[in-house]
């Protein structure tokens, strides 16, 4: 059975990356902090076995940036007027070159056990779910995996708020499609998010990790401040 893994990113540029944490951070230190997440998620994502990883771009003008290649990685830019229009031609793009089970992820999980992944799949390769989720804390998903492209998952959801996961499985029940849950996990959003994943153990994450040292100083004046 074909497997692929989409993920979604944009290019690490100033004020357009991680922009509520530029807010506490600076947009230098947000766009470096992106960077070595973006870096972590794809590094992650190319170690999954008969794997095929197709990574779409979010690109200003059309055209894909200049990076350097990962094993079985095929890139793509993003279609769509919103994210579930583009989230739905990304799976139909997947679908169309021949891949039978199918999920996407994001870039803001750079610590994300690549074991939820490997669950994901085997939930729809045993035929277990027809419909896969990755519950986030905020009220969305991480993870989404199927097996075929059910648009009315991607219809009417109001992206970026926190009844994003419970449309969607509103959605899943309409279609009378089987739905699997994954472990709870987080997206690295805000200074407490950040500051989880500094105090957490652990070799996953490496970049984002020397991204966080760097700010250290940062994290911690700005606790302060919060508090005073």
């Amino acid at each position: 059975m074909s497997r692929g893994l989409i993920v979604f990113v944009r290019e690490a540029q100033p004020g357009r990356v991680k922009t509520r944490l530029a807010a506490d951070l600076g947009v230098g230190a947000a766009t470096e902090l992106y960077a070595a997440m973006q870096a972590d998620v794809l590094e992650s994502a190319a170690s999954l076995a008969d794997t095929r990883l197709l990574v779409f771009w979010a690109v200003e003008q059309g055209e894909l940036p200049l990076f350097q290649a990962l094993p079985r990685l095929e890139m793509f830019a993003q279609k769509g007027a919103d994210l579930g229009e583009r989230m739905a031609a990304a799976f139909e793009t997947a679908f169309a070159g021949g891949i039978s089970s199918c999920c996407i992820i994001g870039s803001d999980s750079p610590d994300l056990p690549r074991r939820y992944i490997e669950e994901a799949f085997q939930a729809l390769e045993l035929d277990r779910a027809d419909v896969v989720f990755g519950p986030a804390e905020d009220g969305g998903y991480y993870l989404l995996g199927m097996r075929r492209l059910w648009g009315r998952l991607f219809e009417d959801v109001p992206w970026s708020t926190m009844h994003v996961l419970e449309t969607s499985l509103e959605r899943a029940r309409e279609l009378n499609l089987r739905s699997a849950m994954l472990p709870l996990w987080y997206d690295l959003d805000t200074l407490a998010d950040l500051r989880r994943l500094a105090a957490s153990d652990g070799s996953d994450a490496p970049r984002t990790r020397q991204a966080l040292l760097h700010l250290a100083d940062r994290l911690h004046s700005t606790t302060e401040a919060g508090t005073s």
